[in-house]
């Protein structure tokens, strides 16, 4: 259980960030959403407000530090500390070969996906410290940090990196009690899944075929194995790659 436990939310608008939010207050946090289409998270937070959690939207992107520095500012100043955070935010699509990426492709790719989470850990991580009792924080990658996946290549090379963030920050901050651990997410029913669809079932990669159990996780599902990270349960878990992916790895 996450009770009175202030969680920050990065892609807090859809998918699964909406569902953290869901699963995080259900728990007993006090949740921070931060995503760029400001009406959807206060529409959010105002729906887990009503159903007695403390809920703050804070507009922003994970690509501008100083949005990243604000949205950890106000969880402090709203309910006095951060213990957890939940970097989920992200961004990719499919159906481009190499050499057909274009460079804005490239680059919004690398700066939601990498940037993104290196702003957030260099603003969430110096707060944890200060308050001396340690944290955990949770970052979104892919079965595309595995191997790849049929979305494109700079997608798959910016969920690899994240885990590479995970493991490093995992072993800087590891005798403070900040665990930092990643979840290695398969196709999931998201808004964004569903664009890049029809490419992917063009390029014959039908969503889904890969898992074992042979469907798309919903967001809830993956929204749970963060919640178990950022709780006491896995306490003597960091660094770590936790597969929410159907049995994709497996096979």
């Amino acid at each position: 259980m996450l009770t009175d436990r202030t969680v920050m939310i990065t892609g807090a608008s859809s998918g699964i960030g909406a569902a953290a939010a869901r699963v995080f207050a259900a728990q007993g946090a006090h949740v921070v959403l931060m995503a760029r289409r400001a009406a959807l998270i206060e529409e959010l937070a105002d729906e887990l407000t009503a159903g007695g959690t403390r809920a703050l939207a804070v507009p922003g992107d994970v690509t501008s530090a100083d949005d990243v520095r604000h949205v950890v500012a106000e969880a402090v100043r709203h309910f006095g500390r951060l213990d957890a955070a939940f970097n989920n935010a992200g961004w990719g699509t499919a159906g481009f070969a190499v050499h057909e990426v274009p460079d804005a492709m490239y680059d919004r790719i690398m700066d939601v996906n990498v940037r993104g989470v290196w702003n957030c850990l260099r603003h969430q991580i110096p707060v944890m410290i200060d308050q001396g009792a340690g944290g955990s924080i949770v970052n979104t990658s892919s079965t595309a940090g595995r191997f790849a996946t049929g979305a494109v290549a700079p997608y798959v090379a910016a969920k690899h990196a994240v885990l590479g963030l995970t493991k490093a920050a995992a072993a800087d901050y590891g005798e403070q009690g900040i665990r930092v651990n990643a979840l290695v997410v398969g196709s999931t029913r998201t808004p964004l899944m569903e664009q890049g669809k029809d490419r992917r079932e063009a390029a014959g990669r039908p969503s889904g075929a890969r898992a074992i159990q042979r469907r798309l996780a919903r967001p809830a599902e993956v929204a749970n194995a963060a919640a178990w990270l950022c709780s006491d349960l896995a306490s003597f878990v960091t660094g770590a790659e936790i597969a929410v992916d159907g049995g994709v790895g497996a096979v």
